[in-house]
């Protein structure tokens, strides 16, 4: 698997290129850059399978060098020290990213990852319902990518009812009557739509506040949803809850 490194740092990329080359044998580094120009000049010449790219590059980012890159057939891993709407664009289009310092565990999963996502090589819809998004409001995601074992889905944050735990995966409910399985934890995405206003009404459940119906006063609070389900209110989260919906 060729790989690009892109860093405006160069402790960054060498610190890369050796914990690379250390735990990630699969990858051969063809080329390293600094900036934008450079780094879209190499891709051309290189055609990479993967390529490591950090957001803030000088005056640029990197998703203004994504952006010149008319066929999307690699992989993407963000290399980031910023935490910022950068970010947030990045999880809901479900890509990989790392944040620095870079850890040698996180690294060899989101290797891993992209080597199984190669197999199967073809325009990379995520990076362009990334660009997409980011073009659409760099601090708003309509819509969220939902990977799944043979797909990605792609759905309307609005059509999104609740959100409900399972271990370590989360159920999604969606207004048409879907539902769909992801392997990522609920917490991750209270985080993530917390931002589009949804509520924390449980433990184990996450709720649109536009799809409650009622609040009933049965079993110390349950919310009502649009499409029938009655999900529990937990005590600590019934004033926060109340205050949301204006009971």
């Amino acid at each position: 698997m060729r790989a690009i490194l892109v860093d405006d740092e160069s402790a960054n990329l060498e610190n890369l290129r050796h914990l690379l080359e250390k735990y990630c044998v699969a990858v051969k580094i063809v080329a390293c850059a600094s900036d934008v120009a450079t780094a879209k000049s190499l891709m051309e010449l290189h055609q990479p399978d993967l390529l490591f790219l950090d957001i803030q590059l000088g005056k640029n980012s990197g998703f203004d060098l994504l952006n010149e890159i008319r066929e999307k057939t690699f992989e993407v891993i963000f290399v980031t020290a910023y935490d910022n709407y950068g970010i947030q664009a990045i999880k809901f289009a479900a890509l990989d990213y790392l944040l620095k310092p870079v850890s040698a565990d996180e690294l060899k999963a989101a290797v891993d990852k992209a080597l199984h996502k190669l197999k199967h090589k073809q325009q990379n819809e995520q990076l362009s319902f990334l660009l997409q998004q980011l073009n659409v409001s760099e601090k708003s995601a309509p819509k969220i990518a939902l990977p799944q074992q043979n797909e990605i889905r792609y759905v309307q944050v609005n059509d999104i009812v609740r959100c409900e735990a399972a271990n370590t995966y989360t159920f999604f409910f969606l207004s048409n009557g879907d539902k769909i399985l992801v392997s990522k934890s609920l917490k991750e995405y209270a985080d993530l739509l917390k931002p589009h206003g949804f509520l924390r009404a449980h433990q184990s459940h996450l709720v649109n506040p536009a799809s409650v119906k009622s609040w009933l006063k049965e079993d110390g609070g349950m919310l009502l949803m649009n499409n029938g389900d009655k999900i529990p209110v937990s005590k600590p989260n019934r004033e926060q809850i109340k205050l949301a919906l204006g009971k």
